[in-house]
């Protein structure tokens, strides 16, 4: 076999075959053999048309036949000669075969982009990492949280006020305020002051009560054209927030010991919390920083892959739901696209480092986790035996490892961020 690998680009190879007939013959030969067995002729039993009747009535179709059948066997056995592993389906062309001549043709496909590394030095990177500096407001934001999820509901019958949830029918109207058929909601929970019932629609829906009816404009459509609604109220309430005692925060957490020390105790969660967030921010700006620097190419067949895997996800999650794949394709490119050259890397980072993950460590890390949560620890320990999920840590075990090598060669500039500016620009 005589292979010729040929490379086009940095992501495309071609590959050129050639057989001669003696490396050839016994493979035809079992064809022939099959392929007469299949044959149906007058004068003769069926599948014991002789070899020469074959090769005069059906020479060409045998010939055509061969190559269909074979064709991607000796293209594999090349890849595997010239140890090639392609990442995409390969056009085969310029196929010629002739009986008792050669076999020719030709493969194009796409291959791994190996990413080229640069010389790790001091500050070969540069990265910000975000300190975020918290205050009393995000507690009291916190506990709010909790006393809503234990919040009851109460009739209001003096009339709405900022703040409380009005039960209505909302009917699309037209201009002249004639309702459109089809186009009624039915029993919509609103709450005044949130989201598009601010501003106007806001100030009609004060002091409004059961019974009562309104007209707010709605904002529909890729546009978000204003359009006019009917709401027909049929309640309004307010809600009720628990007081912060010991019954409250033994709802919330049944061993703690006083209000303070629980309070202590939501700090913490929220500055760890934070810590978490500012750490997962830092290591993607070191990634970012590193694929800026180094720009790795990739195989575009990969990156259409990626995003049919995210489509079949999609699809999944909506259950059946009609989907613009055009527009997730379009949508997702970015990310996907990214995180591909982040996988270039991160492979020649792993191939040049040898880095590697102990069963050990990943027995370390299951344990770790399970003490974090004690709770759940059966749930880990039963989650963490599926060997799908034990590779997840794998991988986030080796992610470490890299972002931990990388920090070495990375100029940090600490940036603070406080939370009561994060919290005006949610506003």
């Amino acid at each position: 076999m005589e292979i010729n690998l040929e490379e086009i680009n940095s992501y495309t190879q071609e590959l050129t075959v050639g057989l001669e007939w003696n490396e050839l013959s016994d493979d035809f030969n079992k064809f022939m053999g099959k392929f007469g067995k299949q044959i149906k002729m007058p004068g003769f039993r069926p599948g014991k048309v002789p070899k020469p009747v074959l090769m005069k009535q059906f020479l060409p179709l045998m010939e055509s036949q061969f190559v269909e059948d074979n064709v991607q066997k000796y293209y594999l056995e090349a890849l595997r000669k010239k140890e090639v592993i392609p990442v995409n389906q390969a056009e085969i062309k310029d196929v010629h075969f002739h009986h008792e001549k050669h076999f020719n043709f030709t493969a194009v496909f796409e291959v791994e982009v190996e990413a080229k590394l640069p010389e790790f030095k001091k500050n070969t990177i540069k990265a910000e990492k975000v300190v975020y500096v918290t205050d009393k407001e995000d507690v009291n934001l916190t506990v709010d949280d909790m006393r809503r999820s234990r919040a009851e509901m109460r009739t209001v019958e003096d009339g709405a006020k900022d703040g409380d949830f009005i039960l209505a029918d909302l009917q699309k109207v037209d201009e002249s305020g004639i309702p459109i058929i089809g186009e009624k909601l039915e029993k919509r929970y609103i709450k005044i002051g949130d989201g598009i019932f601010t501003g106007d629609n806001q100030t009609k829906l004060i002091g409004i009560k059961a019974g009562g009816k309104a007209q707010v404009m709605i904002p529909e459509g890729e546009e978000q054209k204003e359009v006019p609604y009917e709401i027909s109220v049929i309640n309004v309430e307010e809600q009720v927030l628990p007081e912060v005692n010991m019954d409250f925060v033994k709802q919330m957490d049944p061993e703690a010991k006083d209000v303070e020390s629980w309070k202590n105790g939501i700090i913490e969660q929220i500055e760890k919390n934070y810590l978490q967030r500012a750490k997962e921010q830092f290591d993607r700006n070191i990634s970012d920083a590193l694929i800026e620097n180094i720009k790795p190419e990739f195989a575009p067949s990969m990156v259409e892959s990626y995003l049919d895997h995210i489509i079949e996800d999609v699809k999944a999650s909506n259950q059946g739901a009609k989907l613009e794949e055009d527009k997730v394709r379009e949508t997702y490119r970015p990310l996907s696209e990214r995180n591909l050259k982040w996988y270039s890397i991160r492979k020649a980072i792993i191939k040049d480092q040898d880095l590697q993950i102990s069963a050990d460590e990943i027995k370390t890390e299951i344990e770790r986790l399970k003490e974090e949560s004690p709770k759940q620890a059966k749930e880990i320990e039963k989650y963490y035996k599926k060997p799908s999920n034990k590779t997840r840590i794998e991988d986030d075990l080796i992610e470490k490892k890299i972002i931990d090598y990388l920090i070495n060669f990375t100029k940090v500039k600490e940036v603070k961020v406080y939370t009561k500016d994060l919290r005006k620009e949610k506003v």
